[in-house]
């Protein structure tokens, strides 16, 4: 992003906290004090621009209002802000609990989820039977002339508000995917963090086919949705009368607590601190979306007071036992898994020879060719955006099944460290590929042990495949010390004549597609090496998507 464009966000930030026409005096004033230096008239003709691309518009000689394209283009345009809010957005809501757990009056956290079809309220209440969810605890509204139905629960983080109110501070870690076998929390498999992230961590794991939430209920193994919080030992047993007294309420979704300074469910705990576990509160609506049910939810995204609720059921049957310490390997970052591969890269430039690291996605040998001719086309139809290269892999024991290696993007990271470049991958995204293309969504690779990608193809986040609005594409965003950016410039600009898929090398300070990176760096964009297989997902084939699974030599690769 320019500075012109950064300066232009900036005026729609203002303009979008106005209740009224604000003039080009104001703006610049305010711009001023967020250590801008723009007059009045450099302000008036960046708002003419604004006008002529429809995101403010001029009300008489009081001044310009924001429009809806404003906010919308406003929304995109803070991607950068976006991957620090989520945080901060629980917080607030940590802040704003007011509840009394022993008077039984304040506000909570809740979840708002939206479901289509009143018989999936039945469903719900045998799931909250089952005890697998913070609260029975409930608020039902169903729209007027509509068949949905509003399903309002309590969140987990109101027992951090709750905490937080009885002078205990926690510290908001991780949202993950807990894997429980003979009803017993066993360990994490996938955990995204709370910080470096534009989409809250347990709404990345909503999907179905991510959890396992109804075989939990049935047979006491599978996955379930769950948080991971920090609070300082000497809180421990105070933290533990705390939630034995919420237990007797109603609000009982702790999972596990560990001892002071010990591990617990794969997951460390530094020195001096405990580990908390708590359940997802939207766990009963991932059970519907295992089932198949339009569901739409929204997570913590509101205060309510604790008096409009009530309980779904008045029997429950805890299915979970309590979390034991049991040693188990610490769950590894994405980055920490990575950088043995990347390490491993030795692609030469000059030759076009060398291992590189690929993705291997299956597909059916049956749907092999319309996989191909999808990957083909949507090369074809842009071939700035997307990398040419594949190899056909036999499956290790499905003879029915195929794979379809693609170049990983870390292999950019590879070459350029295996020719003296430091360089560091910092987040997986969507890139909307507008005037200029912008970010709609950033994952930080060191904060998942889940590939971004994945994530956002599994929630069907893309639009890789499509013509006839602008693409949502994936693609990742590369770290640079600006000392090595000669040298650098020369290596991508060649490895993207070759088809690496290089969309832009940034500047030092520049938001690169409204991306950040720190500062005495620059960024570079990549095109992700899953934006093919997400185009034959996007064609209703069935697809195994998998990431930075082998290194292969680039020379034995076909060409689309």
């Amino acid at each position: 992003m320019s500075e012109s464009e950064y300066r232009m966000i900036e005026i729609l930030r203002i303009l979008s906290v106005q209740e009224k026409p604000t003039g080009s005096k104001l703006i610049a004033d305010e711009l001023k004090n967020k250590g801008f230096n723009l007059g009045e008239r450099a302000v008036r003709y960046h708002m003419q621009i604004l006008d002529e691309k429809g995101y403010t518009e001029r009300r008489g000689y009081s001044g310009r209002v924001i429009t809806d394209l404003g906010r919308e283009k406003l929304e995109k345009g803070l991607i950068y802000d976006q991957v620090d809010f989520i945080h901060s957005k629980f917080e607030e809501m940590i802040y704003l609990t007011d509840f009394n757990y022993m008077e039984q009056k304040g506000n909570v956290v809740v979840n708002t989820s939206t479901i289509y079809n009143e018989e999936s309220i039945n469903i719900l209440e045998e799931i909250f039977k089952s005890g697998l969810s913070v609260s029975p605890y409930v608020h039902l509204n169903k729209v007027e002339n509509n068949d949905e139905i509003e399903v309002t629960t309590i969140c987990g983080t109101t027992i951090d508000g709750i905490l937080l109110n009885e002078g205990i501070a926690s510290q908001l870690q991780y949202g993950g995917l807990l894997q429980i076998e003979d009803s017993r929390p066993i360990k994490f498999t996938d955990i995204i963090s709370y910080r470096k992230t534009s989409i809250t961590p347990l709404d990345a794991f909503t999907n179905s086919g991510l959890t396992s939430v109804l075989d939990v209920i049935r047979t006491g193994n599978g996955i379930i949705p769950a948080n991971f919080r920090l609070i300082p030992g000497v809180s421990r047993q105070k933290t533990i009368d705390i939630i034995n007294k919420l237990n007797k309420i109603g609000i009982n979704g702790v999972i596990g607590i560990s001892d002071e300074g010990k591990d617990i469910l794969g997951l460390p705990v530094p020195d001096g601190m405990v580990g908390i576990c708590i359940i997802g509160g939207i766990a009963p609506f991932c059970a519907l979306k295992e089932l198949g049910q339009e569901i739409d939810i929204k997570i913590a995204e509101e205060i309510k007071d604790f008096n409009t609720l009530s309980p779904i059921t008045s029997t429950i049957h805890h299915s979970l036992m309590p979390a034991i310490e049991t040693k188990q390997p610490k769950i590894p970052f994405l980055l920490s898994k990575s950088w043995n591969l990347i390490q491993q890269v030795n692609f030469d430039v000059e030759k076009r020879k060398g291992n590189i690291i690929s993705n291997v996605s299956y597909v059916k040998r049956s749907q092999l060719d319309d996989a191909l001719g999808i990957m083909d086309e949507t090369y074809n139809n842009n071939p700035r955006y997307i990398n040419p290269y594949y190899k056909l892999i036999d499956h290790p024991t499905d003879n029915d099944k195929i794979g379809i290696a693609t170049i990983c993007s870390l292999s950019i990271d590879g070459l350029l460290i295996n020719n003296g470049i430091m360089s560091t991958p910092k987040y997986g995204g969507v890139l909307e590929l507008t005037e200029p293309p912008l970010f709609i969504d950033l994952i930080s690779y060191n904060g998942t042990t889940i590939d971004p990608h994945k994530i956002f193809l599994s929630k069907k986040l893309t639009s890789i495949s499509n013509i006839n609005s602008p693409n949502k594409i994936l693609a990742s965003v590369k770290e640079i010390p600006y000392i090595s950016r000669e040298y650098a410039v020369q290596l991508l600009e060649r490895l993207n004549n070759i088809g690496f898929s290089i969309y832009k090398i940034g500047k030092p300070r520049e938001l690169v597609y409204n991306a950040k990176v720190d500062n005495y760096n620059f960024g570079v964009i990549a095109g992700g090496g899953l934006n093919s297989i997400g185009a034959i997902k996007e064609k209703g084939i069935e697809i195994e998507v998998k990431a930075m699974e082998k290194l292969i030599p680039f020379e034995s690769m076909d060409r689309l």
